[in-house]
């Protein structure tokens, strides 16, 4: 027992540091963020009549994002009118909401059928993993202004199909080209994460149910799938995250004001920074946070996800594969 305790005294002391860093890399701007949350922008003083920074303001800043809560030069408080950049977050939300659910979806069955194929047995199967992963490897600014000329007026799309779709304008159509892009660059890497994860299932699992005559889509519903959901969960979780932040590929591919077709929550972000309310752009950011931890909570503690991978492989029944791995045991003893 003292061996331990002081095994693990020396491991809290050589971790230590890297907590530190990182408890400071991370913790600091979330904490001052919050803070500048709570503090008012530079703004007209209704009884003085002049321009006054900071001071404490409360929960104004989120309620005039979630409320669409304005104040007038004269102090009285309203709703916002048609052009103030709150009138767009609900809007926001909804459509990054959509990116999100759409997009990690096809991307989940994309990259399952692309790991399905990488962890195939065949020649050339490094060449395929390596072209499958370009995509990915690709910058997102690159990818966004690839596509864009894909889906310009009188781009490849409108050519090779001989029509004549709006695809940057039309909010239907530039919400599917961006659906699109995203897709193509982000897929690989849910293949990524899921070929790993069938790459840790056993071998002998599948010969086995081979030798109970399971055909490949009952090895795929009861071996394949129960042993790669934690890995495939992950996948899920990391994509799902990372889709609530979408900000640059519809900025590059589409526009980037804030009232487009396809602006997200986190141009709204960037362009009240650029009108100079730091502290509103906070109050904003914290919401996203929240939103985020919200998601990643639920998917956790909910549907599986296990990022901490202390679960690992389970042992699951396969109906039959234990009986006859038994008889073959039995078997190769009589003989």
């Amino acid at each position: 027992m003292q061996t331990r305790a002081r095994q693990a005294r020396s491991a809290a002391w050589l971790i230590a540091p890297a907590l530190i860093v990182l408890a400071t890399v991370i913790g600091y701007p979330i904490i001052r963020a919050i803070y500048l949350s709570f503090q008012a922008d530079k703004h007209l003083d209704p009884t003085s009549g002049v321009f006054v920074e900071g001071g404490f303001a409360g929960f104004d800043h989120y309620l005039y994002w979630i409320t669409n809560r304005c104040m007038s030069p004269t102090g009285v408080v309203s709703t916002c009118p048609p052009g103030v950049l709150a009138t767009d977050f609900w809007p926001a939300v909804r459509i990054t909401l959509f990116f999100t659910v759409v997009t990690v979806l096809l991307e989940t069955i994309l990259g399952t059928i692309m790991a399905l194929i990488m962890n195939g047995s065949y020649k050339g199967r490094g060449l395929v993993r390596a072209a499958v992963l370009i995509p990915w490897a690709i910058p997102t600014a690159v990818t966004a202004k690839l596509w864009q000329f894909i889906f310009a007026d009188r781009g490849i799309i409108n050519s090779i199909f001989s029509t004549d779709i709006s695809w940057t304008t039309d909010p239907w159509a530039a919400r599917s080209a961006v659906i699109i892009a995203d897709v193509w660059k982000t897929s690989p890497f849910m293949a990524l994460l899921i070929l790993a994860g069938l790459q840790m299932i056993p071998k002998d699992v599948y010969e086995a149910a081979r030798v109970d005559g399971a055909s490949r889509w009952q090895q795929f519903v009861q071996i394949t799938m129960p042993l790669v959901k934690p890995a495939l969960m992950v996948a899920v979780l990391f994509r799902t995250l990372d889709a609530l932040r979408m900000y640059d590929l519809p900025v590059i591919m589409i526009s980037a004001s804030s009232n487009s077709p396809t602006a997200t929550i986190s141009q709204l972000v960037v362009e009240d920074m650029r009108q100079n309310n730091f502290n509103s752009a906070s109050a904003l950011s914290t919401l996203i946070f929240l939103l985020i931890f919200a998601v990643a909570f639920i998917m956790i503690r909910f549907l599986g996800a296990d990022v901490s991978g202390q679960r690992g492989l389970k042992k699951r029944k396969v109906p039959g594969v234990g009986r006859t791995k038994a008889k073959h045991q039995k078997e190769e003893v009589a003989a």
